[in-house]
C-alpha cells in the first residue's frame, strides 16, 4: 500500500471554477492516440448517421473512438443528445431537451444487428423533464434489441433518474445483463464536477439496483484528475462495495475543451494498476484501471468475467 500513499500526498486541492489557472497542460505520452479512421470506423459513423441514432462515443468525445469503432462497438446514447445538466467535466450538450423519439429502440436494435453485435451498452443523457428520467426508453431498447437479436447481451448506463426506485425498477424489470451507473468523482468534487447530482443519491441507486434484481451485476465508474485526494478515492470505493458494486472503471479525466474543468493531474500507468489492486483486495469482482479506461471500454470483455 505504501504506493497508494505516495498516490494521494500529490493529489491536488479542489476544482476551481476559474478554469485552467492551476492546471496540468502537458499532456503525457500514455494517453496520445491514434486519429480515429479505417474501414470499420468509417462504416459505423455512416450507419449511426443513417439511422438517426448517437453514440456517447462522438457525443462524449470520447478517445478511444477509433480503437472501439474498429473493433466495431459503440456506446448508444438514447433519449436524444441534448442533456439538462451542465455537468463540469461532460461534452455532451446542454440545454432544452428534444422530444422522445419512440421509434429510437427500433433504430438501435436496427444497428445492433448490422454491426453483429453480441454485446450492447446502452446509456443516455439526463432526462430530468421526464418523470422516469426516461427510464421507459431504456426498458423498451433492452426488449427491441432482444427480439431482433435474441443473442446478444446487453449493458445499460443509467443516469440516477432523480432518485426514483419506481423508474430502476422499470429498467430492471427489461433484464439487462449489467447495470451501470457511474458514481463519477469523491463527494466533495460534486458540487463543481457533478451540477444537479448528489452523491449519496447515486449510491443509493446502485444499491437499489442490486436489491432489486440482485443476480445482474452492478457496475459504476470513477475519473480521476479533477483534484480529488487518495484517501477520497479509497472511500469512494468503500462506499461502493457496501452497496453490492461488482464492476468497478477507474479512468483519467481529460478536459474535453477549455471551457470544461481542469485536468489537475495526470496519473501515472503504475498508479492506476496501484489503485486496481486496491479495488481487488476491496472485493471488487472485477476491475479495470488504466488513463484510457471508461465505463464501456472493452465492457464486453469485462462481462465475460461475471
Amino acid at each position: 500500500m505504501e504506493s497508494l500513499v505516495q498516490i494521494g500526498s500529490t493529489a491536488g486541492a479542489a476544482v476551481s471554477p476559474k478554469l485552467h489557472s492551476d492546471s496540468v497542460s502537458v499532456k503525457p505520452a500514455w494517453l496520445k492516440v491514434p486519429a480515429p479512421g479505417g474501414a470499420n470506423y468509417r462504416e459505423l459513423k455512416t450507419l449511426i448517421t443513417r439511422l438517426g441514432l448517437h453514440t456517447v462515443c462522438e457525443s462524449a468525445a470520447c478517445p478511444n473512438i477509433g480503437h472501439c469503432w474498429n473493433r466495431r462497438t459503440a456506446t448508444f446514447m438514447i433519449l436524444g443528445n441534448i442533456c439538462t445538466r451542465r455537468c463540469g467535466f461532460c461534452a455532451v450538450q446542454k440545454g432544452p431537451p428534444s422530444e422522445i423519439d419512440y421509434d429510437e429502440p427500433r433504430r438501435v436494435a436496427d444497428a445492433v444487428a448490422v454491426m453483429g453485435l453480441h454485446y450492447a451498452v446502452i446509456t443516455s443523457v439526463n432526462r430530468d423533464d421526464r418523470n422516469d428520467g426516461g427510464a421507459e426508453l431504456f426498458a423498451l431498447t433492452i426488449a427491441a434489441i432482444r427480439e431482433r437479436n435474441p443473442a446478444c447481451r446487453v449493458e445499460v448506463l443509467v443516469p440516477d433518474f432523480q432518485g426514483s426506485h419506481d423508474a430502476m425498477t422499470t429498467v430492471l424489470a427489461a433484464r439487462p445483463d449489467v447495470l451501470n451507473h457511474n458514481i463519477e468523482t469523491v463527494p466533495r468534487l460534486y458540487r463543481t464536477a457533478r451540477l444537479g447530482s448528489r452523491y449519496e443519491r447515486s449510491l443509493d441507486m446502485l444499491g437499489t439496483a442490486k436489491a432489486v434484481a440482485p443476480d445482474v451485476p452492478t457496475k459504476s465508474g470513477m475519473m480521476l484528475g479533477l483534484g480529488e485526494h487518495h484517501e477520497e478515492v479509497l472511500e469512494v470505493m468503500t462506499d461502493l462495495m457496501a452497496r453490492g458494486v461488482d464492476i468497478l472503471t477507474i479512468g483519467q479525466y481529460l478536459a474535453p475543451s477549455a471551457k470544461h474543468l481542469p485536468v489537475k493531474r495526470y496519473y501515472e500507468p503504475h498508479e492506476f494498476e496501484a489503485y486496481r489492486r486496491a479495488a481487488k483486495n476491496l472485493g471488487f469482482q472485477h476491475v479495470e484501471s488504466g488513463a484510457l479506461v471508461r465505463s464501456s471500454y472493452h465492457a464486453d470483455e469485462v462481462a465475460k468475467t461475471n
